[in-house]
């Protein structure tokens, strides 16, 4: 949002950018495109600009012949390759891919992978910013440009032709190999800095650069050579090279196996499994072998990712702003998603004045034109959501005729800006493939920013009119109009050659981008993630209003998706994302390269905060899945502000009844209505959300449905269930807690979930398949199961089994077994399985089977004591035994084990207590000799897989000559070094280390009791 404002409040360094030139371009004649009752016109209106370099000059998209007729995805993540906001630079801005980051130069495409971050302008900005590590490219090129040839849903080929020598790379999120194929020259790599060549293979070089390794891959006939900074290898006959950056150097030979089986496309598709209540998408790389028979690769997920797959992932992990990146083998993964619901208004409760609400309603109809002011896309759009929120408010307390008002100006405005000739307008560009209306604002025309921003509200008020007139709402009315903006701002069609498919939605990034030519150094960003939210919350409702499931589904995936990514990113709801050093409990805006704790127009806090939940709809209840979240980002504002809001007072009341409804009734009862409303809200409108919230409870997010427009509250452990109906017939809503809700035709309700089911929503009748046999356990081991069960039976035939661990489902398959891994050992488990038919309807559950995996059970506790044989316990042994720590051998062993006694403890779970460390008490002694200096050594292994993720050396402990037990105490001594994050312990392994550090003898470790461990964990 507002992407176009007051820059200085981010740092120099975020928008430092290239010089400014022209670009030519030109306009075709004009024609009217009718849609229905709407049209809009093929040329802009007189004196309006459209996409523009810097200087105002237009532009046209800078991408090879081949894709000359593609529609470009103008607000993707590496969109400045075909957008040249510089007239000085028509190579590209800085592309972040992550781990990768990118530039393309004249001679080739310069890599860096930045994995260490600065914290700027004043501390209210985070970034990895682009630096190179090197370039790739050919000996000699020298290209007057680089173009996009080519583009996958999240990959892109950057080309690259001096008429002598052509380039042609492939790059993408997740990729930490770049793929070139060439002619004309060697290829050469050109380092930033003097490499360190730690393998040389031949064809297989391995370098560090600049503190990062890289492994350098020429076909097989061919040899690398180092000169200097420059490394080149003669490709012959062969016409390609690849790099990777390399997670360690021991991945050389990993990574070497998949050297050229290039990318060549990736795609996602995505599933909505209504029944479930759930969100499959799987992403989809496609890949090419020029060498050999392997067409595996590694790509690297982003955490709001790898959170939801269940597909195996390797211990290799990457750095990257949206925190750890962690790698998966294959060319496919899938994430699974809890679906949350979107409402059009709140359902009816006791607690809620209906008079009051009438007024407040009465008061908005009756101070002049609602419009006012609101001429261009953005606060028009504004406008219109604000009216649109009062429509069902007016319906639930029996005021149709204010109702009907209220649809009555949402028509007028929709049908005046879809008609051609008035003083509002949309027009096509043909050459950029995207409507822009007239008048635009903040850059929605020049930069095509924010189209799913302001196209949102108008998307979010047709849903409303659609579910009160679907005779409105039809192609051959107005609902053709409104489909044109759906497909400029999230098409979902890749085929189509009027628009690109998901315009800014960054499938991989999880995510949309505000713009795409990333004229900053900090490459794209996007600000208000809340309005983008409007739009796939638009897409849900509206989807469900006209019967389009497919766009419904869309919606549904869109908004699940970028929920996470938003939890994660603009609200590090896991405290895992953001650097330690940055201070901030949200940003503002996300950046390709970090976060700013800043907005484009103010630095006030109640800004900063509330861009990212206005407007608040029935599509902004997602946000109360993470209530700690809310919570943090409110108490940072009013920290930073000194007090609670005083602008958008009503923003944050509306928040904080998503956690916290009494303590929001509190503050409107304070205040009593004597407040100016944010511009896109109402008094109305506030008041019912938090007296509902107040009488019904805050939404209960754990609780899912198998209708995307239904939502589950709950207050003092009471739930009341609500949801719409956008169908002609009353059906039934199934929650998966076991409640049922019947919902009248084209209606919202709500209840206690008590009620018989009858047809399920959205679903033809059908009995389903029957319940399979209880599960049988056999190969039971310390850490896996094998489960077969008998077939259900079902007259479409049966198409998968879901099995689930207790209530979590871990599994679909076609077969009757599964085996279930990566268990802790004497642990007790539940299994259960349901069948789902070819129509994805889902049975009943089988019978529950009791699974007890051998081996010990799981350690617990935060006080462990060492044991004679090498254990750690958490219970002490009757007597104290003396172990032998070995001598130093009359050398200095500080800082590392020689010849160490070793205690482990494994199957540990502990959730880390924030602000503890790790402390212990060793009796130790040298008898009468002095100065043998006893250290240690503890190290956390948190997931068990053999990697210790937290090691912390202490200072040596130097004995006196007196004989008998002296404390070493790790508080006394202190920390000689510490490597690695602290984190949870699920199955892990705490190990300690006691050696000489100094002296030639032997001394004495006091074990069994006397000698405790405490680590920072409950």
């Amino acid at each position: 949002m507002r992407s176009r404002r007051n820059l200085s409040l981010l740092t120099a360094a975020a928008l430092a950018a290239t010089a400014l030139g022209t670009v030519g371009g030109g306009v075709a004649s004009a024609a009217t495109v009718v849609v229905g009752k709407g049209s809009y016109s093929d040329v802009r209106p007189a004196g309006r600009q459209g996409p523009s370099n810097n200087g105002g000059q237009a532009v046209r998209p800078k991408v090879t012949p081949a894709m000359a007729d593609t529609p470009v995805p103008t607000n993707d993540w590496w969109s400045s390759l075909a957008f040249q906001r510089f007239s000085a630079n028509p190579w590209s801005e800085n592309m972040y891919g992550h781990p990768l980051t990118y530039k393309a130069v004249s001679g080739g495409l310069e890599v860096g992978y930045p994995t260490t971050h600065q914290i700027v302008g004043d501390g209210r900005q985070y970034e990895f910013p682009h630096k190179a590590d090197l370039t790739l490219g050919l000996a000699g090129l020298a290209s007057p440009d680089a173009k996009a040839d080519g583009w996958g849903d999240w990959t892109v080929s950057p080309y690259w032709n001096d008429g002598a020598r052509s380039l042609r790379t492939t790059i993408g999120h997740g990729l930490p190999y770049v793929y070139a194929e060439a002619s004309g020259g060697a290829a050469q790599i050109t380092t930033a800095a003097p490499p360190t060549v730690f393998a040389d293979q031949g064809n297989v070089l391995g370098v560090t650069v600049s503190g990062h390794d890289y492994a350098l891959f020429a076909p097989s006939s061919s040899d690398w050579t180092v000169s200097g900074n420059e490394i080149r290898a003669d490709l012959g006959a062969r016409h390609y090279f690849s790099l990777a950056v390399l997670p360690s150097r021991e991945a050389l030979a990993a990574f070497k196996k998949y050297a050229f089986s290039f990318v060549t496309g990736s795609k996602v598709d995505w599933k909505y499994r209504q029944q479930d209540g759930e969100v499959t998408a799987t992403y989809s790389l496609t890949t090419e072998a020029k060498e050999g028979t392997e067409t595996g690769t590694f790509q690297a997920l982003y955490r709001h990712q790898w959170l939801h797959t269940g597909d195996p992932l390797t211990a290799y992990r990457y750095v990257s702003p949206r925190g750890e990146m962690k790698v998966r083998e294959g060319t496919s993964f899938s994430t699974t998603q809890k679906v949350n619901g979107v409402l059009p208004g709140l359902p009816s409760a006791a607690g809620v004045d209906k008079t009051k609400v009438k007024a407040y309603i009465d008061e908005v109809l009756t101070q002049g034109d609602p419009f006012n002011g609101a001429t261009d896309t953005y606060w028009t759009g504004k406008a219109l959501g604000r009216l649109a929120q009062l429509v069902p408010l007016a319906d639930q307390i029996g005021d149709t005729a204010d109702r009907d008002r209220l649809l009555s100006l949402l028509k007028g405005r929709l049908e005046e800006w879809f008609t051609v000739g008035g003083a509002s307008e949309f027009s096509y560009d043909k050459d950029w493939r995207t409507l822009i209306g007239y008048p635009a604002s903040y850059g929605s025309d020049q930069e095509l920013n924010d189209h799913h921003f302001h196209y949102s509200y108008y998307v979010m008020a047709a849903a409303v009119v659609a579910q009160y007139d679907p005779r409105w709402a039809a192609d051959s009315e107005w609902g053709g109009m409104v489909k044109e903006l759906v497909k400029d701002a999230a098409n979902p069609a890749r085929n189509d050659g009027k628009y690109p498919f998901l315009r800014g939605f960054d499938v991989y990034a999880g995510h949309s981008w505000a713009a795409g030519h990333a004229a900053f150094a900090a490459g794209n960003n996007q600000e208000s993630s809340s309005e983008s939210i409007n739009l796939s919350a638009g897409l849900v409702m509206w989807g469900a209003a006209t019967g389009d499931t497919a766009l419904r589904d869309q919606g549904v995936y869109m908004m699940t998706t970028e929920s996470e990514s938003i939890a994660q990113y603009w609200f590090d709801a896991d405290q895992q994302v953001y650097p330690q050093d940055f201070t901030h409990d949200v940003v503002g805006m996300v950046w390709s390269s970090g976060g700013a704790y800043a907005t484009w127009w103010t630095a006030n806090p109640e800004e900063i905060h509330g861009i990212n939940f206005l407007p608040v709809t029935g599509g902004s209840l997602h946000l109360a899945r993470e209530k700690a979240m809310l919570s943090r980002s409110v108490a940072e504002m009013e920290r930073e502000n000194g007090g609670p809001a005083v602008e958008w007072k009503d923003v944050f009341w509306q928040v904080q009844a998503l956690y916290d409804p009494p303590g929001a009734m509190a503050y409107w009862n304070q205040w009593n209505g004597a407040y100016v409303p944010e511009a896109g809200e109402t008094k109305a409108h506030t008041y019912h959300w938090i007296a509902t919230l107040n009488a019904i409870g805050s939404p209960d997010m754990t609780v899912t449905a198998d209708s995307p427009t239904a939502v589950a509250f709950a207050r003092n452990g009471t739930r009341t269930y609500a949801a719409h109906n956008y169908t002609a017939t009353t059906c039934s809503v199934l929650f998966s807690d076991g409640a049922v809700l019947n919902v009248p035709a084209r209606s919202t309700a709500s209840g206690t979930g008590g009620d018989t089911v009858s047809t399920p929503c959205g679903t033809p009748a059908d009995d389903g398949p029957g319940a399979p046999g209880t599960p049988v356990a056999t190969h039971v081991t310390d850490t896996s199961v094998t489960l077969t069960w008998t077939p259900a039976t079902d007259d479409k035939g049966i198409k998968n089994y879901d099995v689930y661990r207790g209530t979590t489902r871990i599994a679909t398959v076609t077969g009757t077994t599964h085996t279930d891994t990566a268990l802790t050992p004497g642990t007790r488990y539940t299994y259960s399985v349901r069948a789902r038919d070819t129509t994805d309807h889902v049975g009943p559950a089988s019978g529950t089977a009791t699974v007890t995996t051998s081996g010990p059970p799981p350690v617990t506790g935060d006080t462990f004591y060492l044991r004679t044989g090498g254990q750690l316990t958490t219970t002490a042994a009757a007597v104290a035994t003396p172990n032998t720590i070995p001598s130093a051998s009359g050398t200095n062993h500080d800082g590392t084990p020689y010849h160490p006694l070793v205690y482990e403890a494994k199957h540990v779970n502990g959730t880390l207590k924030p602000g503890s460390g790790t402390a212990f008490t060793f009796k130790v002694d040298a008898g009468t000799n002095v100065g043998y200096a006893q250290q240690a050594r503890v190290s956390y292994d948190l997931t068990g897989d053999g990697t210790f993720d937290r090691v912390e050396t202490f200072r040596y402990f130097a004995t006196d000559p007196l004989p008998g037990w002296e404390d070493y105490s790790s508080t006394r001594q202190g920390t000689h070094s510490t490597s690695g994050t602290p984190g949870n312990l699920t199955d892990g392994t705490i190990r300690v280390e006691v050696w000489s550090a100094l002296g030639n003898g032997p001394s004495t470790l006091q074990v069994g009791t006397g000698s405790t461990l405490t680590v920072p964990y409950t």
